[in-house]
């Protein structure tokens, strides 16, 4: 990657031995690249930022580089441009990453088979779709799991929920509400949960959305495997019993009245995940409602004696639907919840997935039914795919079937667009890292922004230079269409 070896070529010059990050300046006329290695290096030298940094960019400036074409310091920051011949030669090579020895189990959506997926369910869906799609993209060995709910107090509810709705029992109040249950009327309650896996998977594909593994929470219990970490922890010595209960320091692991809680449950289950099919990494995606939970699962992986630091919890916050400006309810027959069905129904899977996947998973975010039903260039999807099909006509009207990569740039647009077209496998790299997959979205729009002022400024067909600028409109339909890929999106030729 390009910020690699610019890593190093800074390191070597400036003399530094420590990690340098390299970000991309928020205006292009602070460089390609900038780095804080001054600020780094203030205390190690007592010397200030400013002194060091222009120290730093005198000695890139005056350095033999076939890689830094000039280096500057403004603030403390170094900045560097890259040669053009640099950049062209980078752009020649296909995006491809190394293959990464490490496991990576991604659980989510994960809902209780009690009903239909809900719109929330469907952000979740999305997000850990995309980021699966990321990790294998950089080379990791990942598996896509759902972990199903199939025993424990929410089928119980499920089961009360249908006695009541049939006038058996008198509701409750954490009882399921909706039309949906009553469909249910007269039918036994593991047919029940059949019927609602059923109808789980038909949504997931509906959204694209696949699984490598279904995981049953009563085959876990079956195979008496909480009984066996209750065990291993009582091995460990790391139990107590009082109250009548089992405790794992301050947090139940077995009722008064023998009755697991879904923390030793939980427990069981990312044992097997550590333990017995050897994850090096679980990443799970959870809903806002489990936010409490967090640092006891963290405390219970490391009385497992596992890392912290091998489980990853992403929290998927709240989202609502609104619609000329006030939220709304799609579903009558879903109670009061908005179904994953409805939404797609609505707007269509391309969108959805867009505006779930553009919002980072812990900031709330209102759907905006309006704008998500626009067919325009407002719409930011439609927008990007535009762009895509714009480039797909330019490289269909020209008839050139062999493109040659630009031997040098012509106009400032064209470097632009190279140099963003070259941040992709570094942003890949980032968000299998920091697991910012809305960082996607964003890098797609501007790219088709890129793009657009590129074509504007440059005249492509018919030019003299025609098949090194088709070459850079290839390329650049290429990244988006892999872009587009990740998110799974689709890359229309034609709108």
């Amino acid at each position: 990657m390009l910020r690699d070896e610019l890593k190093k070529e800074i390191s070597r010059v400036a003399g530094a031995d420590i990690e340098i990050k390299l970000v991309e300046p928020e205006r292009s006329e602070n460089g390609d690249y900038s780095t804080n290695l001054a600020f780094l290096l203030a205390k190690k030298k007592g010397k200030s930022p400013n002194d060091i940094a222009e120290e730093v960019a005198h000695k890139l400036r005056s350095a033999k580089s076939d890689l830094i074409d000039r280096a500057d310091s403004v603030g403390g920051f170094v900045n560097v441009w890259v040669k053009d011949e640099a950049l062209i030669k980078k752009l020649s090579k296909k995006l491809k990453f190394d293959k990464q020895n490490k496991k990576i189990n991604v659980e989510f959506v994960s809902a209780n088979p009690t009903g239909p997926l809900t719109m929330a369910n469907g952000r979740g869906g999305f997000y850990g779709d995309a980021l699966a799609n990321v990790l294998m993209k950089v080379g990791y060995d990942v598996t896509r799991e759902y972990y199903i709910n199939d025993a424990g107090n929410q089928i119980r509810l499920l089961g009360e929920s249908i006695e009541a709705a049939e006038g058996k029992m008198e509701e409750k109040k954490e009882h399921y509400k909706g039309d949906y249950i009553k469909k249910f009327i007269g039918k036994d309650i593991e047919d029940v949960v059949k019927i609602l896996r059923e109808e789980i998977e038909k949504s997931l594909e509906k959204a694209g959305i696949k699984f490598d593994i279904w995981f049953s929470e009563k085959e876990l219990r079956e195979k008496k495997e909480p009984e066996e970490v209750l065990k291993f922890l009582e091995g460990k010595k790391l139990v107590e019993k009082k109250e009548g209960a089992i405790w794992l320091g301050d947090a139940v692991l077995v009722k008064s009245d023998a009755e697991f809680t879904y923390f030793l449950v939980d427990l069981a289950y990312h044992f097997n995940k550590f333990f017995d099919r050897k994850f090096d990494l679980a990443i799970d995606v959870w809903g806002a409602d489990h936010h409490g939970y967090v640092e006891r699962m963290k405390k219970g992986i490391e009385a497992l004696g596992i890392d912290d630091k091998c489980l990853k919890i992403i929290m998927i916050q709240l989202v609502r639907l609104i619609r000329g400006g006030k939220e709304v309810r799609m579903s009558k027959r879903a109670g009061e919840f908005v179904t994953m069905d409805d939404l797609l129904e609505q707007v269509g899977v391309d969108v959805a997935r867009w505006f779930f996947l553009e919002r980072s998973p812990n900031t709330h975010m209102d759907f905006d039914l309006d704008l998500a039903r626009e067919r325009s260039e407002k719409n930011p999807v439609y927008y990007v795919q535009y762009a895509h099909t714009r480039m797909a006509s330019i490289l269909s009207k020209s008839g050139y079937l062999d493109t040659e990569c630009p031997s040098t740039f012509g106009h400032a647009s064209e470097r632009e667009l190279a140099l963003k077209i070259l941040r992709l496998p570094e942003l890949l790299e980032d968000i299998s890292k920091d697991y910012q997959v809305h960082r996607l979205t964003t890098y797609a729009y501007e790219l088709a922004q890129t793009f657009s002022a590129f074509y504007r400024d440059v005249k492509v067909v018919g030019s003299a230079r025609e098949a090194e600028l088709l070459y850079l409109v290839s390329k650049t339909k290429e990244t988006l269409a892999d872009v587009l890929k990740l998110l799974g999106i689709s890359q229309p030729e034609k709108m």
